[in-house]
């Protein structure tokens, strides 16, 4: 055990980035914010003055984290049902409905239970969204079976789709609201050590710390930890180190912990530089490439018009309101066009309306002679958060909701884009980053939504746009376009970081 861990404290950093700031920079992943000092787990008991069995104590923050989930999703079913009451029909066939929804909100309460996700600890977001949305198309073809078996069972499928359909939509709100009091009430997470390069922990801990989503009560690593598990001991070991090390001092490591993690790229945090591919979409790390099927990129072409074309027919008039304001601003032409690398390395001409005056690069050019500071900004972001080039008001209002990329749906229609991708950036950005990183861009189509515009957008460095952006070419799905394109919403009218 000891030679693990000094090969750990020693070889971490060689295989990591050590230069990701995330130990001095918070960055939370949903609105319910971290505490500073919850209430520990082993000390709920004491404060509610409870006596308990040791191992019933030790499960008990568990189970009770999954109870109150339970709770969440059973309440969604009741708001879905609600919603629904003023036309479900009256009598017996109202009774009958009734019993349909509650086998179905039954169904779809196991199989949820049967994926893990009670309490669904060291999930990515965009599993939690895969595993529900299985779960209920699974109940939905069960409740599908029974309307063909059951006379007159066409109404029945159709208020039961609507009902699985309606609580779907309601969950997500009432597990944010179960999983915050489960957080505040100090029974959420699992206490697990850290086990990485000195450097590394501190900036591992504050990850979890300040993701405290997935469930990971981070402690740093402490040769003195006993082999025998004592009632306050940490149970999982999560490792962030040179993997060839590791293989001859598992078995110690798991006879020592109860669960041993080897630690895979975050969103936010580049850990080892392995890709947690094909792990069920959880933090833990085996070593497999990520693929993308010919199916999967048929299916993404779908979506993408599917989604593309009512929304370009839905949004033109408020572009041509758009180019109006820029035109009386700034008279000249109201759309920018810009060649962009694409899929394979083929130019795209990005659309997009005119946000700043034309004469911007001899502004920008100005501005570098004038102000050195400026320049420093420029190459750290390609963007400046006081920018004297963008036009006043409708130029600041469709950058920072985004609204002056809209027009690239006709590049989407076109081929050129995909809905969900990195985005296209210009020849000065692209030379800054490595020439791998390039290559890797170049094998996927460049989006109008992607990773970075739901996490940091303009806030972040080049080096975190390449994490995030790497991140999400190495685990591309179907199911993370769909978080992607979900999360993108709330992101624009949170205007978090746009400029």
């Amino acid at each position: 055990m000891s030679s693990f861990a000094s090969s750990a404290m020693t070889s971490g950093l060689s295989k990591a980035d050590t230069t990701n700031d995330v130990a001095t920079r918070t960055v939370p992943t949903n609105s319910v914010p971290p505490v500073t000092n919850p209430t520990p787990t082993a000390e709920f008991s004491k404060q509610s003055g409870l006596k308990m069995p040791v191992p019933l104590r030790r499960r008990f923050p568990r189970l009770a984290t999954s109870s109150l989930l339970v709770a969440g999703d059973i309440a969604a079913y009741l708001v879905a049902y609600f919603l629904l009451l003023p036309f479900l029909p009256d009598g017996s066939e109202s009774t009958v409905l009734n019993r349909a929804f509650a086998l179905a909100a039954l169904a779809a309460i196991v199989l949820y239970a049967s994926d893990a996700l009670y309490p669904g600890y060291r999930l990515h977001d965009h599993e939690h969204l895969r595993r529900r949305t299985t779960a209920s198309v699974k109940v939905a073809a069960l409740a599908a079976v029974g309307a063909i078996l059951l006379p007159e069972g066409s109404g029945l499928l159709l208020a039961t789709l609507g009902f699985l359909g309606l609580g779907l939509m309601v969950q997500p709100v009432m597990h944010w609201v179960a999983r915050g009091m489960c957080w505040r009430l100090g029974i959420w997470g699992e206490r697990a050590v850290i086990i990485a390069g000195r450097n590394r922990v501190p900036a591992l801990m504050t990850h979890f710390t300040d993701h405290w989503q997935y469930g990971i009560r981070p402690e740093p690593f402490s040769p003195d930890t006993p082999e025998i598990l004592p009632d306050n001991g940490p149970p999982i070991a999560l490792i962030a180190g040179d993997t060839d090390s590791l293989m001859a001092e598992l078995a110690t490591m798991r006879r020592k912990f109860a669960e041993v993690i080897l630690l895979s790229d975050t969103p936010n945090f580049k850990v080892t530089g392995l890709r947690p591919a094909d792990v069920g979409g959880e933090i833990g790390i085996r070593l497999a490439m990520a693929g993308s099927s010919a199916n999967s990129n048929l299916v993404r072409r779908a979506l993408d018009l599917a989604i593309a074309i009512p929304a370009m027919l839905l949004v033109v008039p408020f572009i041509l309101i758009a180019a109006a304001a820029i035109y009386a601003i700034d008279p000249g032409p109201v759309f920018f066009r810009q060649a962009r690398e694409g899929l394979s390395g083929k130019p795209v001409h990005v659309l997009k309306l005119r946000t700043m005056y034309r004469d911007a690069e001899q502004r920008l050019e100005a501005l570098f002679r004038k102000n050195p500071a400026i320049r420093n900004e420029w190459s750290t972001h390609f963007k400046l958060r006081q920018d004297p080039r963008v036009l006043p008001v409708i130029g600041h209002l469709l950058r920072s909701t985004s609204f002056d990329e809209l027009p690239q749906l006709a590049n989407i229609i076109a081929g050129e884009m995909a809905i969900v991708g990195p985005r296209p950036f210009p020849e000065y950005h692209l030379v800054a980053m490595d020439p791998e990183f390039r290559d890797k861009r170049r094998s996927v189509t460049p989006g109008l939504t992607g990773l970075w515009q739901i996490s940091e957008r303009s806030n972040a460095d080049l080096r975190l746009q390449q994490q995030l952006d790497e991140f999400y070419i190495d685990n591309r799905s179907l199911w993370f376009d769909w978080h992607i394109l979900l999360s993108t919403i709330p992101a624009v009218f949170k205007r978090n970081g746009a400029y």
